[in-house]
């Protein structure tokens, strides 16, 4: 079963999908009949939705939580929680330090999905497991329209560590973590490379035939793109995928991105 918030967003589900109605941003408007069917419906539940573009906290997520206490829960959290990480390689147990909004709300919410997680111990109540999610690529999330319209990248002195996971192992790892994780367990849901974010778009490049995105120095490339987007790719990480492999027992599909994309051009 999918939901989306509007009836629109039915049109696009894929076939054989089942469809509710759940507008977590108007939670009046779903009708009460309704959020008892997806509720007997989903013990189990993949939870996608980001916190809104402003505010401190994820109301959406709280709004969830209050309705369907009894799920258990994989939810898709982002790397960014951890901030600008000067490129060093770790594992789960590095303290989140967010630099950007977004990611201080994704720590908001993995907090009150924590909590809540504790205040359900030893009922029948919520268990959850997060899995931080880095950049989500496959055949029709690629950037060809960048490199189409030449926006630039960093130059290689400056450039940054970048993760990755193709849609199609993310959604493998969710349902992974929903019958194998124990709970508020936390996982990097992140494939085995190890790329620098102009490289990925080099790849992209030459395995489709586009050109390659300009390179330019940091202070240069600050000043003609969008404050969200810097924020996103002046952040330098690596992500050790271990825990997937060792508690999971997930096989990635496409361990590195080399492997994601020449699959992609298949497609």
């Amino acid at each position: 079963m999918g939901t989306g918030r509007s009836p629109r967003s039915a049109d696009a589900r894929p076939a054989g999908l089942r469809w509710a109605t759940l507008d977590l941003d108007a939670p009046q408007n779903t009708r009460e009949a309704r959020r008892r069917h997806v509720a007997a419906l989903a013990p189990w539940c993949i939870y996608l939705a980001p916190p809104p573009n402003d505010g401190d906290g994820d109301p959406r997520l709280k709004r969830f939580l209050a309705r369907f206490a009894g799920t258990r829960l994989a939810y898709v959290s982002t790397s960014g929680v951890y901030g600008d990480c000067g490129g060093a390689k770790f594992d789960e147990t590095r303290t989140v330090r967010p630099e950007s909004a977004r990611g201080k709300r994704r720590v908001a919410a993995e907090q009150l999905l924590r909590q809540q997680v504790r205040r359900a111990a030893g009922t029948h109540g919520l268990a959850a497991s997060i899995l931080r999610a880095p950049g989500i690529y496959g055949a029709n999330r690629l950037p060809i329209e960048r490199l189409e319209k030449g926006t630039p990248a960093l130059q290689p002195a400056d450039d940054v560590f970048t993760n990755h996971i193709h849609a199609d192992d993310l959604a493998r790892l969710c349902i992974a973590a929903l019958f194998h994780a124990r709970g508020g367990r936390v996982f990097h849901a992140s494939d085995d490379s190890e790329m620098k974010m102009g490289e990925y778009f080099d790849l992209v490049a030459e395995v489709f035939a586009l050109p390659r995105a300009p390179r330019l120095p940091a202070s240069e490339l600050r000043a003609q793109v969008s404050p969200a987007l810097w924020s996103f790719m002046r952040e330098s990480r690596r992500l050790d995928n271990s825990r997937i492999k060792r508690e999971l027992g997930v096989r990635l599909r496409y361990p590195t991105v080399v492997d994601g994309v020449r699959a992609a051009l298949a497609q």
